[in-house]
């Protein structure tokens, strides 16, 4: 086995970071030079849910798993591209529109939803993505998927006062099957081989609600 390409799939993290409305933003400060200390050290405060992250069941299940307590095993599979690009702002992306790409995902995928909007990353209308609906969740759901991934902020509707959205239906249910959600992905697109193998692995934060990942594609020759 050799790995032949790794496509970075992480956003940076720096002080200006887009977060989820509410959300505490990141701050980023140098603590210790070389000049003055002999090392460099930065202090780094944000939280659970900045930048590229996955979500545990916890984030909307108080009885279920936090993110210290999944098996790394289920941050590790191969990605199955699931194409929602070209779509209005706001668009609930139905079973009909993913079920071709669907049709053959394996318990053991991650299911990558490409909704293209990562490109807007940074300004007002990344939070206008389209999003999985309930029932396209569920189907994905019944098929035994795990994980899901999106190249948007959320893979439920964002809320906003002329947009209440309809709670966090994806998030719910995928938390009753105990199974973990990465969002804020990108560069989907660069992912132009075949079962590339995804890797969401997440800082172990104890009893945390979610961790930020640095997620990755390798494309492995066998």
């Amino acid at each position: 086995m050799e790995i032949v390409r790794v496509v970075d799939l992480s956003h940076s993290i720096n002080a200006n970071t887009q977060v989820y409305p509410g959300d505490p933003e990141p701050k980023l400060a140098i603590h210790s030079t070389i000049a003055k200390d002999g090392f460099n050290l930065l202090s780094l405060q944000m939280g659970s849910q900045t930048g590229t992250h996955v979500d545990a069941p916890y984030h909307f299940d108080e009885d279920t798993e936090r993110i210290d307590q999944l098996p790394l095993e289920r941050f590790l599979g191969r990605g199955v591209l699931i194409n929602a690009t070209g779509l209005e702002p706001r668009t609930s992306i139905s079973w009909e529109m993913i079920e071709a790409d669907a049709q053959d995902i394996k318990a053991s995928d991650i299911a990558l939803i490409h909704t293209g909007w990562s490109k807007y990353f940074g300004t007002d209308k990344y939070f206008d993505h389209p999003f999985l609906s309930g029932d396209a969740c569920q189907r994905l759901l019944d098929k035994g998927v795990m994980v899901f991934g999106i190249d948007a902020i959320n893979i439920d509707e964002t809320p906003d006062d002329t947009h209440p959205g309809v709670g966090f239906p994806c998030h719910h249910l995928i938390a009753k099957k105990a199974g973990v959600i990465s969002e804020n992905l990108c560069n989907f697109e660069a992912i132009n081989f075949a079962n590339p193998l995804i890797s969401l692995l997440p800082l172990k934060l104890e009893a945390a609600d979610g961790a930020p990942v640095r997620a990755v594609a390798i494309e492995l020759a066998i």
